[in-house]
């Protein structure tokens, strides 16, 4: 049954696909049923079944690093395994953590709750009250969305509270004031949700009261991403604070005093954080304050009260350089770590505040991905995971300010011997050097099979981490991999994806495509053995190669895409986006994305590489409508497409280990099957 042969209303001659929108509609899904059956029984085959084993074997191994973060005295972890495909929360003490096989304390089995709830459970997390450690706020999803339900657990009966804190199906924002009270923001009803779907109203809801008789404390409008509202019980700092985020990179951050409002007064595009006395401002855009100037991607600290009395000097913890930008920071109670990244490179240093010197954390190891797992913001200790390409992560524990020790390695699951790492540049367009990572193999016979890698938006680094997957199914096959650092992201601090906003996103997929062009150039592929993969602002990425650039490729994999983007503004989340991508609606914003939308730049006249399609019916962040639509486009133009969509899921694309196997032996069989000439 072709969609472009059905009868149509007036209201879809414009998009002939749009009744694939209706994510659980009957004639759609009918269509999803008929596109996967096809791929998988394409796909099937020796191969792929032993690469779904091989990579379920890397999901479900019990020598995995199980990650803690602590809750007084106890180590808190979630494991998944071949056993407990749902997961289990579960704790530990740090004598018996260092041992090899832990001695793990189940507080909820969540394979369990899944069976006598008879719903699919996927874990969304637990919100503990602090300092108290009584009671948590629970939350599930069905089969891995973004909405949740929240339930109140007793952490001493290890029972859900009958007649607590619950709520059902919504993508909530709740945090404890005290144990008989919460700050909650979910769906109330109607005009409650903003136009991205995220609460909009934050209410103080107290024990045993009708929900809909909680007292409102703060709104925004429509048109903002979301309003939230958290609670810091540290003693002696407590504070309530309100962030109404105006679009996705815009906050006015608030605390709320008694009924009194008082804003912070810091740049709403910065980033706002309070730790004790103290108030730290990340800039995201140059910042003159009449008294100074600071730079855009700069870190600055000021006594808190000091701030909101305006009477506050600002020290500058960190400032980037033309090869150094801030990556992540977290607090331990007393002091400060920063990780940044030079050249994509990892350092880490801990700092200590007032003086606001740093120190180098030593016994880091050099050219790795190192980031903090966890710090004790009611102590001073801290785990860091440490890894690359080719090397397993180590798990280092001990206080800031000291040496880690290794407590945990994680076991190697593919050969490395014969694999080296390096770095390159590509010259995009405009003559910006974009860096590349190559994993490729010693003594292997140039040109040969490569997988290009890249994501490119919302100022996310991709930096150089251990894959156990990626190494069994590709490296260990004879692959080589690339992972180009291409504007969009952060890995140069905020201007290098500030520059690639909006008007600007050309240069995300000039970047690629120089990435692309240079591996051929240089010998290392061909354009008929170079694939690429991407997912979410990827799988736009892989859109724009497929329809903008397809004589870069051999093939390509799209992933939980962004494809329609003269509808993305109006399909779920995608109205936070409109600061990243610019409002279809506006004219002017149009005239550019139009540009490079997949969706309405398909041709039946150029030549495409095969690109293998893949979503979830269950994402409620990405409409799974862009795949469907563009796969549908794809074949009416009579252009190499094949599709997979998970009925679970969420964005990650797999609610579970072996939903995730089955999705990368799809993919990776795939690409063998396209590159492998």
């Amino acid at each position: 049954m072709a969609p472009e042969d059905r009868s149509r209303d007036e209201t879809t001659t414009a998009d002939p696909h749009l009744w694939l929108e209706d994510i659980t509609g009957d004639d759609a899904l009918n269509w999803v049923r008929a596109h996967n059956e096809p791929t998988l029984a394409g796909l099937a085959g020796d191969r792929f079944e032993q690469m779904r084993a091989e990579a379920l074997e890397v999901l479900d191994t019990d020598a995995r690093i199980p990650y803690v973060r602590r809750r007084g005295e106890y180590l808190y972890n979630f494991w998944r395994d071949a056993a407990n495909p749902r997961g289990l929360w579960r704790r530990t003490t740090l004598d018996s953590y260092r041992g090899e096989n832990p001695d793990w304390d189940v507080v909820i089995d969540v394979d369990e709750l899944a069976r006598a709830d008879d719903e699919n459970w996927v874990w969304a997390g637990a919100d503990v009250i602090e300092p108290e450690r009584t009671l948590a706020l629970v939350s599930l999803s069905r089969g891995g969305s973004d909405a949740a339900i929240v339930r109140e657990f007793d952490m001493w009966t290890r029972q859900f509270v009958d007649g607590g804190f619950e709520l059902p199906e919504a993508k909530t924002q709740i945090d404890w004031v005290d144990e008989d009270t919460v700050l909650v923001g979910t769906d109330f009803g109607d005009g409650s949700l903003t136009d991205s779907g995220y609460p909009r109203l934050v209410k103080r809801w107290r024990r045993g009261q009708p929900l809909a008789d909680a007292e409102t404390l703060f709104s925004g409008e429509p048109s903002d991403v979301v309003v939230a509202a958290h609670a810091d019980r540290t003693p002696g700092f407590e504070r309530t604070m309100l962030r109404r985020a105006v679009d996705f990179y815009n906050d006015e951050v608030h605390e709320l005093r008694g009924d009194e409002l008082i804003r912070l007064d810091a740049p709403t595009d910065a980033t706002v954080s309070a730790h004790r006395e103290w108030l730290l401002i990340e800039l995201r855009t140059d910042w003159n304050t009449g008294a100074a100037e600071y730079r855009a991607g700069s870190l600055l600290a000021a006594d808190y009260e000091q701030f909101l009395s305006g009477a506050a000097q600002l020290k500058v913890v960190f400032e980037p350089d033309e090869h150094t930008c801030l990556h992540h920071y977290t607090w331990t109670r007393d002091r400060l770590l920063l990780v940044t990244l030079a050249d994509v490179a990892s350092r880490v240093q801990v700092v200590t505040p007032g003086t606001w010197t740093a120190e180098p954390v030593p016994g880091i190891p050099e050219n790795t991905n190192t980031v903090v797992v966890a710090a004790d913001r009611d102590g001073d200790e801290i785990f860091l995971d440490s890894s690359g390409f080719d090397t397993p992560s180590r798990l280092l524990h001990g206080t800031a300010g000291g040496e880690p020790t290794e407590i945990k390695r994680a076991p190697s699951f593919f050969d490395a011997a014969d694999l080296e790492v390096s770095q390159h540049f590509a010259t995009s367009a405009d003559g910006t050097r974009v860096p590349y990572f190559v994993v490729g193999h010693r003594h292997s016979q140039a040109p040969g099979p490569v997988l290009l890698g890249g994501y490119g938006g919302f100022e996310v680094s991709r930096t150089p981490g251990y894959d156990g997957v990626l190494g069994r199914l590709w490296l260990s096959r004879g692959g080589t991999y690339v992972l180009a650092n291409i504007r969009g992201g952060g890995e140069y601090g905020p201007g290098w994806h500030t520059q690639a906003m909006r008007a600007g996103r050309h240069l995300v997929y000039e970047d690629f495509a120089a990435v692309a062009a240079d591996l051929v150039a240089r010998g290392l592929t061909t354009v008929e053995q170079l694939g690429a993969q991407g997912g979410s602002n990827g799988g736009l990425l892989m859109g724009v190669m497929l329809t903008k650039y397809p004589e870069l490729f051999g093939a390509l994999v799209c992933s939980v895409p962004l494809l329609d983007m003269k509808r993305f503004h109006l399909l779920l989340a995608g109205a936070s986006w409109m600061a990243e991508y610019g409002d279809p609606d506006n004219p002017d914003d149009w005239a550019f994305i139009s540009e490079y939308s997949p969706y309405q730049n398909i041709s039946a006249d150029r030549r495409y590489p095969p690109v293998l399609i893949t979503t979830s019916t269950r994402d409620d962040r990405v409409h799974p409508g862009h795949a469907r639509k563009m796969t549908a486009a794809l074949e009416a133009a009579g252009q190499p497409v094949q599709y997979y969509e998970n009925i679970e899921g969420g964005h990650g694309g797999a609610a579970d280990n072996s939903q995730a196997a089955f999705r990368s032996a799809l993919i990776y069989e795939f690409l063998h099957r396209k590159l492998s000439t």
